[in-house]
Order: C-alpha cells, then sequence, then structure tokens
C-alpha cells in the first residue's frame, strides 16, 4: 500500500479510555515490547483519537498507532489533514489513519448532522482532504490511511481513493470478499474480537454482551445479512453468529482462527481481546497471544 509496515498482527483497543492516561501509557510501552505491529483505537464518546494518536506514539519506540475508525463528520477535511500530517511528520512511517462515516446514531443522533449520503459524504471527504493546503513541515506525499468498509461500495471507495479497508464486526469469508473487490495490492486489516475462554457458556455469554451495542446498529446488521446470517440469528444472537463473531477457546484454537484472516486475504489483523469487566485491562491475554504468534 504505502511505505508504512505495521506488522501481521495488531490490537484493537476502546478500553485504555477508561484508565487515567499515564496508565495506559503504561500499557502502550507494555504492548510494544510484547512485539505488536500496532494499537488501533476507535472514536465514539471517548478520548480524541489524533490526541490520544500522539501520546501513545510517544510512548513506544517500534509499535504504529491507527485510527480504527477516526469519524469523518467529526471534523473538518481540513484539520483532519492537519492533524494527520502533524502526526506522519512527528512519527514517520508509525501513524496510519483510519477513516470512517460512523453510523446514523452517532452522526445524527448525538452530532445532530445529516447522515442521508454516507458514501458520497465519504467520497467528498478524502477529495477535500487531498486539496486541503497545510504549510507545516512535511513529507511531500499523501499520508497513508484506509477507511472503515463491510459494503461492496465502500469497500469499492477504499481502493479508489485510499489506500485499503478496517473492516469491523466481520468474518473471514468477508475477508476474502473484501480482497475481492479492492484488490490485490490494497491494504486489508480486519478487527476479530477474541476471548480467552474454554467453557463455552461464559465464552458466549461476554460474547453476547459485547456483541450487543453493534447488532443494534444496521451497518452491521445488513452486512451479516450479506454474510448469509438470518434475521433468526440476529434477533436471538445466535450460537452461530457468536462463535463466528467472536472467536473464544485456548490460545492455540484462537491463533488457527486469528489466521483464517490471513488465508483468506488479510494483511494484518486487529485483535480486540474481550474482558468480562469493562474496567479490565486484558494485558495477559494479549502477552499470551504474542507469545503465540510472534
Amino acid at each position: 500500500m504505502t511505505s508504512l509496515d505495521i506488522g501481521r498482527y495488531g490490537i484493537w483497543t476502546a478500553l485504555l479510555d477508561l484508565h487515567p492516561t499515564n496508565k495506559g501509557l503504561e500499557a502502550v510501552a507494555e504492548l510494544d515490547s510484547m512485539g505488536w505491529g500496532a494499537l488501533w483505537r476507535p472514536e465514539s464518546t471517548g478520548r480524541d483519537p489524533l490526541i490520544t494518536a500522539g501520546l501513545w506514539l510517544g510512548a513506544c519506540d517500534r509499535m504504529a498507532v491507527a485510527t480504527g475508525i477516526a469519524q469523518t463528520y467529526a471534523r473538518h477535511p481540513l484539520t483532519m489533514n492537519a492533524g494527520v500530517r502533524t502526526l506522519d511528520e512527528a512519527f514517520p512511517g508509525r501513524f496510519l489513519l483510519g477513516l470512517g462515516v460512523s453510523h446514523a446514531p452517532m452522526v445524527e443522533g448525538v452530532r445532530g448532522l445529516d447522515y442521508s449520503r454516507p458514501l458520497s459524504d465519504m467520497s467528498a471527504y478524502l477529495d477535500a482532504m487531498d486539496a486541503s493546503p497545510f504549510t507545516g513541515q512535511g513529507p511531500d506525499g499523501r499520508p497513508p490511511r484506509v477507511l472503515a468498509a463491510l459494503g461492496p461500495k465502500m469497500l469499492a471507495l477504499s481502493a479508489e481513493k485510499a489506500d485499503g479497508a478496517h473492516p469491523y464486526f466481520s468474518t473471514p469469508d468477508h475477508t476474502a470478499l473484501a480482497r475481492e473487490i479492492i484488490g490485490k495490492d490494497k491494504f486489508l486489516a480486519p478487527e476479530q474480537m477474541v476471548f480467552l475462554q474454554t467453557d463455552p457458556d461464559r465464552a458466549r455469554r461476554v460474547a453476547r454482551a459485547n456483541m450487543a451495542r453493534y447488532l443494534a446498529l444496521p451497518n452491521y446488521t445488513n452486512n451479516l445479512k450479506r454474510s448469509g446470517f438470518t434475521d433468526e440469528d440476529i434477533s436471538s444472537v445466535s450460537d452461530k453468529l457468536v462463535d463466528a463473531i467472536v472467536l473464544w477457546g485456548d490460545v492455540d484454537s484462537i491463533v488457527a482462527r486469528v489466521n483464517e484472516h490471513v488465508d483468506a486475504g488479510a494483511d494484518h489483523v486487529c485483535i480486540q481481546a474481550l474482558v468480562e469487566d469493562p474496567n479490565d485491562l486484558p494485558i495477559e491475554d494479549y502477552r499470551k497471544l504474542a507469545e503465540a504468534l510472534f
């Protein structure tokens, strides 16, 4: 895609926002020492993703930081471009911008903005970013970016006007479809939830609790239906659906299933370790996974 190399495996987490910044930076440094290629963070109603990215990059020596995703409706294209170029200059080759249109409840319900044309809005936003003046010191080329993309049209746009795609809440079968749509030369980085737990009842209970917020969002449920899941699977949160979205079991079984994304065409897999208590940080789970993966 670009000169950016973020390795085969990364971590996706929103949990650090629930802890004091200093504790989070200690965790970032520890994750860096384990060998993870990148640390991904979302944007919702927590901390600012670009400011946080700068803090995280300063706390580690090697690991890349990526947004998964920064919301287009949250900032003007010129402002986004300036923030990205600031990080790219300060930490060359270690910041990846993941951009997304988010969801109607966030854009219309929280921000009070129009969400009627997310695809065309994203296309126009990327053009506006590229046309934005930037007079600060920095590299000449455009910093790398990927799009949050699930459906065929947004995936096609991620190949046309970005460096690839970052699907979320999807399966290896979707990864294979995404690779087919974006082509062999674009970067593909799907997210994958995991839970290190071998008891099926406990694993599925925690998985369902973490899936609930996403199953209320049409972008995700529509993609699940395109992937072959039924309305009944979604409304009942069937075992079939749970086991497809959340990989649970011992370390070896989870690693094998994570690599199904790689076999399907992923360049990088963003692993999100689930917890029973959102105030916990699954540092030891990430350590066990790192030892098995690297």
